[in-house]
């Protein structure tokens, strides 16, 4: 797991304050940590341009130019004069050894992105338009320093944000960089130190980048046990059962000892290894309902599954109904909206009322406004970038990729964390825990990324 920050200005303040180290040693190490990136991956006398803007991130852009001259074939280019004291003073240094500028983006091995940096705030005018146009274009390796130029605090992107296939980013990660939408420009992401370690860099954070090295699986270690001891789920049927089906067999297949359709029929071709029922069974350790619900259902099967204090996973149609309102309330539930059905959730419980497009821009934003308001709720707020928030805490997944956008691999992340709740897990892990599942699914599915089906994981499941 990693710490995630809004900024890092007051990281690099405490540098200076307690670490006795200055501005200047801590840009030379980032300008290092770059150049040795470069030096790994390219053979010598290749061609390197250095976008440079006009404040910090320039002068870290003109600092790596001056380490790389000599063994490189090292040009700047810079749109603007640089107008920071530490962009002045590099630019002095690049001249005091003959480093070349141009004025011309030509064809080149390398070309790093140290235009705009972490302070972006606004739309790039039409000149930066045109030069962000032409560098997206150029058929070279990128680099992006820091950030690439065109991603804002918030995550939001210009439509012409720099493409990197790097992003060297500077002592430690920046929250905006696992936005949905900077997700299309980030490339792989690398933390460069500078000039101490990244643990002594950071301080303390609410939001954290979660690894792969963090997923606990439903191991059984017990020796002495039977089915009941795995849990017993109650998936609540609905009007599109197939989704429910879904689930149940996700989380018979992740480790929960009993699933039960709780519906007033038995569906036809029920699978045989779960279980019907017309009420909520008595020893039922947790329930998974709004998967396929749809406004055709027995509410007073549904009334009776919430006459109860068990574990929720809900999901699907719920956030688009008034009762949500009531297990807002509860312990140990798990909320696991799409954007759309967050937006509705966010009406129904008066925290906004506001566009999907609204939500994307601010997802962070408003993730943290629904927990703040609900803190017994676990959320986890589906997307390009999965958040999971409880109360003060929260977690990004950004494993995901397009393969798993396709209808019914909602149902199987449901089950999944339905199986967890059953199995005893509380809900922010069992959250954590199914996510991270979800998407190493989706990593070890051998096929083309469009032909994954919620079948393939359910399947893949017994190979975590």
């Amino acid at each position: 797991m990693q710490k995630l920050f809004d900024e890092v200005a007051s990281l690099d303040k405490r540098c200076y304050e307690e670490f006795g180290l200055s501005e200047d040693i801590l840009m030379e190490h980032a300008a290092n940590g770059i150049a040795q990136f470069i030096r790994a991956e390219f053979d010598k006398k290749s061609s390197v341009v250095v976008a440079c803007g006009s404040g910090n991130n320039g002068a870290d852009g003109l600092a790596l130019a001056r380490l790389l001259h000599g063994d490189y074939n090292v040009k700047i280019f810079y749109v603007r004069e640089p107008k920071s004291p530490m962009a002045t003073l590099q630019l002095d240094r690049a001249h005091a050894i003959g480093v070349k500028s141009t004025i011309e983006l030509n064809e080149c091995d390398v070309l790093v992105d140290a235009l705009y940096g972490t302070g972006f705030s606004r739309d790039f005018d039409y000149e930066a338009q045109a030069v962000m146009q032409t560098i997206n274009n150029l058929d070279a390796y990128k680099i992006a320093c820091d950030i690439p130029s065109g991603i804002k605090k918030n995550g939001e992107c210009d439509k012409d944000t720099f493409v990197a296939d790097m992003t060297l980013t500077m002592g430690a990660l920046k929250k905006s960089m696992f936005s949905d939408a900077a997700k299309e420009f980030m490339g792989k992401i690398r933390v460069i130190d500078l000039g101490i370690s990244r643990t002594t860099y950071e301080s303390s954070s609410n939001w954290n980048l979660l690894d792969m090295d963090d997923l606990k699986l439903p191991y059984r270690y017990l020796k002495n046990t039977h089915k009941g001891t795995f849990g017993h789920l109650a998936v609540l049927g609905g009007q599109k059962v197939g989704a429910s089906m879904l689930s149940g067999l996700a989380a018979l297949k992740f480790g929960t000892g009993l699933v039960t359709m709780v519906s007033k029929s038995e569906p036809l071709n029920m699978p045989h290894a779960m279980m019907h029922s017309p009420t909520k069974p008595q020893n039922t350790t947790a329930l998974a309902l709004g998967m396929g619900l749809g406004y055709d259902f027995d509410k007073k099967i549904l009334d009776s599954c919430l006459d109860n204090s068990l574990p929720i996973i809900a999901d699907a149609d719920i956030f688009h109904m008034d009762i949500v309102l009531k297990l807002l309330k509860r312990k140990n539930i798990v909320l696991t909206p799409h954007p759309k059905e967050f937006v509705a959730l966010l009406r129904l419980s008066k925290i906004a009322n506001i566009s999907i497009q609204e939500l994307q821009k601010n997802r962070f934003k408003y993730t943290k406004e629904f927990c703040t308001k609900y803190p017994l709720v676990t959320l986890l707020l589906k997307g390009a970038n999965v958040i999971i928030g409880q109360n003060e805490q929260y977690f990004i997944n950004a494993y995901g990729t397009s393969a798993l956008a396709k209808g019914g691999s909602g149902d199987v992340l449901s089950g999944l964390i339905a199986s967890l709740l059953a199995q005893g897990y509380s809900a922010l892990d069992a959250a954590k825990n199914a996510s991270l599942s979800h998407t190493r699914l989706m990593q070890n599915y051998k096929g083309a990324d469009f032909s994954l089906t919620p079948e393939d994981l359910i399947q893949g499941i017994g190979n975590l």
